[in-house]
């Protein structure tokens, strides 16, 4: 099935994840406070985007199923996700402020390839935003984390909802009808936006900024 490809194609990804130092700070609670709440607020910009890719994937889609799939998927992003992040950032009278450099590039890629390329690769390529926050939450829930804080990101990712909706994006990608060529675009897309979920998350650990405001 093109989803064991895809999955076999972030391997490296994968362990790099599972081993950086935000997401064993997770389980073990010594990630720095600071840190997780610079990755709350950049997540929560992210997801405003991940939305509109959403929405764009829903309208590309030509199956019924899929595009309520997808129209679904945003709906949820905002009523758990975007209501998960905006309660931390209320409970730390935090804002978002600006979005980080990765935040920016992973974003402009989500919706590039939303806007301009075929609908088996704007899958492919919101996929892993899905896929890797379910391995993650599944492994950390294994572990748990000493905090609460901490174990709420856990057991909203690691849950059983989310696992359901999760388990239906990957038959999207397996339902459709994906040709040699076009499954190396998939698999293509798939990596390069699973390289930024590890990216996303080595920038909140250093908590990366831009190095002048963008705005003046």
């Amino acid at each position: 099935m093109l989803s064991d490809q895809l999955w076999d194609s972030i391997q490296d990804i994968y362990r790099a994840v599972l081993s950086h130092p935000f997401i064993t700070g997770l389980s073990s609670g010594e990630l720095e406070e600071e840190k997780f709440r610079f990755y709350i607020a950049q997540d929560s910009l992210y997801l405003v985007e991940f939305g509109r890719a959403l929405a764009l994937a829903s309208a590309k889609a030509e199956d019924r199923e899929h595009s309520k799939f997808f129209a679904e998927s945003l709906k949820r992003s905002i009523t758990v996700e975007r209501e998960m992040h905006e309660a931390f950032m209320r409970s730390w009278g935090i804002v978002a402020g600006e979005i980080s450099p990765v935040n920016l590039a992973y974003t402009n890629f989500l919706l590039a390839t939303a806007y301009s390329r075929p609908f088996p690769e704007v899958v492919g390529a919101l996929l892993p935003c899905f896929w890797i926050y379910m391995k993650v939450g599944n492994q950390l829930k294994r572990k748990g984390s000493p905090k609460p804080l901490y174990q709420k990101w856990i057991d909203t990712y690691g849950g059983e909802e989310y696992e359901m909706g999760v388990k239906r994006a990957i038959d999207v990608i397996n339902q459709l009808e994906v040709s040699g060529r076009e499954r190396s675009s998939v698999i293509m897309r798939f990596r390069t936006a699973a390289m930024y979920e590890y990216m996303f998350w080595d920038s909140a650990y250093r908590m990366e900024k831009f190095p002048f405001p963008l705005k003046s």
